[in-house]
């Protein structure tokens, strides 16, 4: 049990770091929680501070996921079953760190690019599938937040159906990621059906 506490917290401190705020305050002077969509993940940052700083947050949240669930194989030798349980835990703290972080007075994003990181980590080939699916669904509609969803909800089917994991609990943590990806986008579910949400076009040239 005390594995995986310590990893736990190590994961949750991880996902904590809040990229987006502090290259926005520390690089631009700006919180980009008070401008664009007000959330303090790697579209927004797109949004306020453009493409460089954009990439720079995605890479790096993406990062902290897969660290977070990359470490227990490294420094953990108990069983490959016990492994796979810790590395499950630190998915979980990690995107909660994302979205509750504690260096950023537990308000972060939606937790997307630290999900990605963690399904890197989990199952890489489920991961590249369900990224050619958000960058088909994107590019074809330039919905950022449709081809997040859509693409989470492809990762449970992909491991449950697809790829047919031995390991419970990873089917049912892929099955409750997507629900969380899902409701984390609660808003743009409605902007989308009220055709309201921001559209992005990351090919466009600024004039």
């Amino acid at each position: 049990m005390i594995d995986y506490i310590l990893f736990g917290t190590i994961a949750y401190l991880f996902g904590s770091i809040p990229t987006a705020v502090w290259l926005g305050k520390v690089k631009y002077g700006v919180d980009v929680r008070e401008h664009g969509s007000k959330n303090a993940g790697a579209t927004n940052t797109f949004r306020v501070l453009g493409k460089k700083p954009g990439i720079v947050v995605l890479v790096i949240d993406i990062l902290k996921g897969f660290i977070a669930v990359t470490l227990p194989v490294f420094f953990y030798t108990q069983g490959q079953d016990e492994i796979v349980n810790i590395q499950l835990i630190c998915a979980i703290t990690s995107v909660f760190g994302h979205v509750f972080p504690v260096f950023a007075k537990f308000k972060g994003g939606k937790g997307v690019a630290t999900s990605l990181g963690v399904i890197v980590g989990l199952h890489p080939s489920a991961a590249v599938i369900c990224v050619g699916i958000f960058l088909i669904v994107f590019i074809s509609s330039k919905y950022v937040s449709l081809g997040a969803m859509i693409a989470a909800i492809s990762f449970p089917i992909l491991v449950i159906c697809i790829f047919k994991v031995d390991s419970f609990w990873l089917g049912l943590f892929s099955a409750i990621l997507a629900l969380a990806v899902v409701i984390s986008h609660r808003k743009n579910i409605k902007r989308l059906i009220n055709r309201e949400e921001n559209k992005m076009n990351l090919f466009k040239r600024k004039a």
